[in-house]
């Protein structure tokens, strides 16, 4: 085995020279990129992380250093001493380099490699299920490495920006007890203890809690968090968040270090100006705003309400919703007049998927209101509807009648399908603002349910609510969103031990159960627990946004797949019997 290392130590990468390095004899390494033999001299594209250099070997120079470069194939790994020589005339401006190539004098096979399943370019060129049994190979892509290093680079600016502010970065267990975060648990059997688990974090809510009733005041953690729970392109069961919690702090205390981490993130790595503070909306008016409670506020189309105008209309349809309690709420399509009828079809199927019965529409025609149901409206009624959408010739209007909470969500879903459709949103914009105020609690299928987590302190000015309509109640909670994608949430949590109980009662959690999951945290409110709050941001989802990627697959090394799979490593995998039988565990299937 030859010792090239050691004789011939690297003095260069490969994203590294420049016309002021020529005639500078260099030792470079890397992978073979590209080979090409121009009936003598044989070129190479050499390819490390930090670049490409053209290496150009000829036989007049070097008959050996020629005869190894013959070999070469893609994904090759060598190392090369040469000189450094000009192009001439032959500047490559697509490339760093590309005013110099290196004049290979000596060259060293480290290892060759097989044919690659996939050509390793910019673009994708295999399908995703190909790409990730194949990582190590996909990751060798330029893209993924630049995803990749803009995450180091994020995960620095944070650690800088947090030690500034006075904060600890404190690590808290990956094996800890099982507790309910809105999601099923990974659980890890123990073999010192046989038949008890330990649960993999959703989040370190409660152990950073208890960092607070430890005096340690300002806490944070870039986290790792797992939940075992159905993937989407946004999703994975193993995910990063940056999370931190502060004590002796109200909400905008807390806002005010969170638009400063933004801050201190964003414009570094994107070079837009990020404005402080940011705008907010209460979660009631995001909803009946925008339909979402994660509006994307770079483009307009804001729902209107036509409750009002419409609750005697002459069309019963309308009218019978709102007789019934519910809402009709429309959008004004700016050039939507446009749309063909097969278009206005398929927009109809679409708000039926969330649950709206219909999709009503309207074209503002030179001529005047174009649609089946205008017959049914007075002059007033349509003065009236043009006044509140700002309806111009051109216009579409769309319209959906239901109960409120399904004309909200669909018309919000419709609104946000259509900004993308339509391409209203700069892709090179970043907005973001605070939703609070959310409710306390989820009412679904007769039951209550968190609707953040069961440990955000109600809003003061609802305690009475919560023993008497609990329904009603707000929650000092809040949620961070940019460009339409909620980048986390936070709250200001219960400290008083009363309150936390009467929350977990109300959420069905009776007092053997909160003894059992949450003995060891209700004990700690005893303590002198002092005010405090805290927040996580999803980091995975903040580098996909700033990267311009459209899955987290492309911003995490080693991803899984929608089924939670590891299609490199060939994940989850069964153990093997003495395993098992260590753990004193029998599998059923």
């Amino acid at each position: 085995m030859s010792d090239f290392l050691s004789q011939y130590k690297r003095t260069h990468t490969c994203g590294e020279l420049r016309a002021s390095n020529v005639g500078q004899r260099v030792t470079l390494c890397g992978w073979v990129q590209n080979y090409r033999d121009h009936g003598g001299a044989i070129f190479i594209d050499l390819r490390d992380r930090y670049g490409i250099t053209q290496l150009k070997f000829d036989p007049t120079v070097d008959e050996a250093a020629h005869q190894q470069a013959d070999r070469l194939r893609s994904e090759w790994v060598v190392g090369v001493c040469g000189t450094v020589v000009s192009r001439g005339e032959n500047v490559n401006p697509k490339m760093a380099t590309g005013e110099i190539e290196v004049l290979g004098e000596l060259l060293e096979i480290f290892n060759p490699s097989l044919t690659p399943p996939f050509e390793i370019g910019d673009a994708p060129s295999a399908n995703d299920n190909l790409r990730l049994e194949f990582r190590y190979l996909d990751l060798r892509r330029r893209p993924l490495q630049e995803n990749l290093i803009l995450r180091s680079r994020m995960n620095k600016l944070t650690r800088d920006y947090f030690d500034s502010q006075g904060f600890l970065e404190i690590e808290t267990p990956i094996l800890m007890k099982t507790t309910p975060e809105g999601a099923r648990d990974y659980l890890v059997p123990s073999r010192v203890n046989p038949g008890q688990f330990y649960a993999l974090p959703q989040s370190p809510q409660t152990l950073k809690q208890i960092l607070m009733i430890a005096g340690y005041d300002r806490y944070f953690q870039i986290a790792r968090c797992f939940r075992d729970e159905d993937l989407r392109a946004d999703r994975q069961p193993e995910f990063t968040q940056i999370d931190l919690e502060m004590s002796f702090v109200n909400q905008n205390d807390v806002f005010e270090v969170l638009e400063g981490l933004m801050k201190a993130i964003v414009e570094p790595v994107t070079g837009q100006p990020v404005v402080t503070p940011f705008p907010r909306l209460t979660y009631r008016e995001a909803i009946e705003r925008y339909g979402s409670d994660k509006p994307d506020t770079r483009f307009g189309m804001e729902l209107g309400s036509l409750t009002d105008i419409l609750a005697e209309s002459q069309l019963k349809v309308f009218a019978d919703v709102v007789g019934s309690g519910g809402v009709i709420k429309a959008m004004n399509v700016k050039k939507g007049a446009e749309f063909s009828r097969s278009q206005l079809d398929k927009l109809t199927d679409f708000v039926k998927i969330y649950g709206a019965k219909g999709l009503a529409w309207i074209k503002i025609n030179a001529e005047g209101w174009q649609a089946p149901i205008v017959k049914f409206f007075s002059d007033a009624e349509k003065a009236a509807i043009g006044e509140r959408l700002g309806l111009e010739v051109g216009d579409l209007v769309l319209i959906v009648a239901d109960q409120y909470r399904i004309a909200h969500e669909s018309m919000g879903q419709l609104r946000a399908h259509l900004g993308k459709t339509l391409e209203l949103a700069d892709p090179n914009r970043y907005d973001l603002l605070w939703v609070v105020d959310f409710p306390l609690f989820d009412e679904a299928d007769g039951k209550l349910n968190a609707m953040h987590h069961p440990f955000c302190n109600p809003n003061p000015a609802d305690f009475e609510l919560l023993f008497s309509d609990p329904g009603k109640v707000r929650a000092q909670g809040y949620d961070m969103v940019m460009n339409g994608n909620e980048l986390g949430s936070g709250s200001i949590r219960c400290h008083r031990q009363d309150i936390q109980r009467r929350i977990f009662e109300l959420l069905g959690i009776g007092e053997e159960e909160a003894e059992q999951k949450f003995g060891f945290f209700l004990r700690a409110l005893q303590h002198g627990t002092p005010p405090h709050a805290g927040f996580a941001v999803g980091m995975d989802r903040l580098v996909m946004l700033l990267a311009g990627a459209t899955s987290l697959r492309d911003v995490i090394a080693f991803p899984k797949t929608q089924k939670a799979t590891d299609l490199m490593m060939q994940t989850p995998s069964r153990p093997d019997a003495t395993q098992l039988t260590e753990l004193k565990i029998r599998v059923t299937q």
